[in-house]
């Protein structure tokens, strides 16, 4: 409804008999709803996280399959005191699919793909070992004489505070590891690196000044409905098909006002995606930080996944796909 308002006016789209066929699948959709609904409620009894949002594209023609956009859009808000938009841990009538929030560890395949293209490969070697980043602070971390705040040096460390020496860039993506990834972005080059994401579909990369390093963590903010559509290009093998959730519309005299056309281009190089793939679905070089089985791991077919979590755990992700379906999902507050 917000695309049609904003295309031909609220009072055209409430008066004027509009037919609108969209792209959802609404068995999918029942089912993306129902399972929106019991993760958060899971969610908040184990990590009290409130709310959830899931997009699933299939991504051999950008149709938008299913969109759920919060757990319940017409519930109340959560704590009963807060101030919506400001304090609460869930607020209603959001559609968090099209919001933009840190991606966490979730956007590094756009940093390794432009690290692919560069000619570094999967068996290239990076040392996962402490690191400072800030020129201006010791090696140890600690500041320098032009070094005013601690806060101003860089040090990332892995989620789980370990390090393990050398390590091959296909483990380091496998097991999302931050510093050899840091140190990969350094290579990649961070205009590059933004550039390639911006070549996949993502938007809202307008502050390049303000992500330095970080940007592989996830410092710069997306949205689930535009990460689960450039996720589609490495489904692709480096074809972007245009996102999209109308069909066809028609006015009351049935006249068509638009129809979807297939736009498609190819924005990376097939090797590269198909690289991307193979160490996203690679199930043994992810084991050492998931188990053998765990949930990203299907017995019956091979699917890509990469997950992502942000700064104090505010925003978990996790994107999957495969040829013909890439999911992604939003928890938190």
């Amino acid at each position: 409804k917000e695309y049609l308002t904003n295309k031909y006016g609220e009072e055209f789209v409430e008066q004027g008999g509009l037919k609108v066929i969209t792209s959802l699948d609404w068995r999918l959709q029942e089912e993306a709803e129902k399972i929106v609904k019991e993760g958060a409620e899971n969610n908040e009894k184990l990590v009290r996280a409130a709310n959830s949002s899931l997009v699933a594209i299939d991504p051999r023609n950008g149709e938008i399959l299913a969109m759920v956009g919060s757990k319940d859009y017409w519930a109340e808000p959560l704590p009963q005191d807060c101030r919506p938009g400001l304090d609460c841990r869930f607020d209603p009538h959001v559609n968090v699919a099209t919001r933009i929030r840190q991606p966490g560890s979730s956007f590094k395949p756009f940093v390794y793909a432009t690290a692919f293209k560069k000619g570094y490969t999967p068996e290239t070697v990076l040392l996962d070992v402490p690191t400072e980043f800030n020129p201006n602070c010791n090696p140890d971390g600690t500041p320098g004489p032009l070094i005013q705040n601690p806060k101003d040096c860089y040090h990332p460390k892995n989620y789980d505070g370990n390090f393990r020496g050398p390590v091959s860039l296909r483990q380091a993506l496998a097991q999302s590891l931050n510093l050899p990834s840091v140190k990969l972005l350094y290579l990649a080059g961070i205009p590059d690196s933004i550039k390639t994401a911006q070549e996949l579909g993502i938007t809202t990369l307008t502050q390049p000044e303000r992500y330095g390093l970080s940007l592989v963590l996830g410092g710069a903010e997306v949205s689930l409905l535009e990460m689960v559509s450039a996720f589609g290009v490495f489904a692709q093998d480096g074809i972007l098909h245009s996102k999209t959730a109308i069909l066809r519309i028609e006015n009351s005299k049935k006249i068509v006002l638009e129809e979807k056309k297939d736009s498609f281009s190819p924005v990376l190089d097939t090797e590269v995606a198909r690289t991307i793939n193979n160490v996203l679905s690679d199930n043994e070089a992810r084991v050492p930080i998931f188990s053998p089985r765990s949930s990203l791991y299907f017995s019956d077919r091979e699917i890509a996944a990469k997950t992502g979590t942000t700064q104090d755990y505010r925003d978990a992700w996790t994107i999957g796909y495969s040829p013909s379906l890439v999911v992604g999902v939003w928890v938190g507050n």
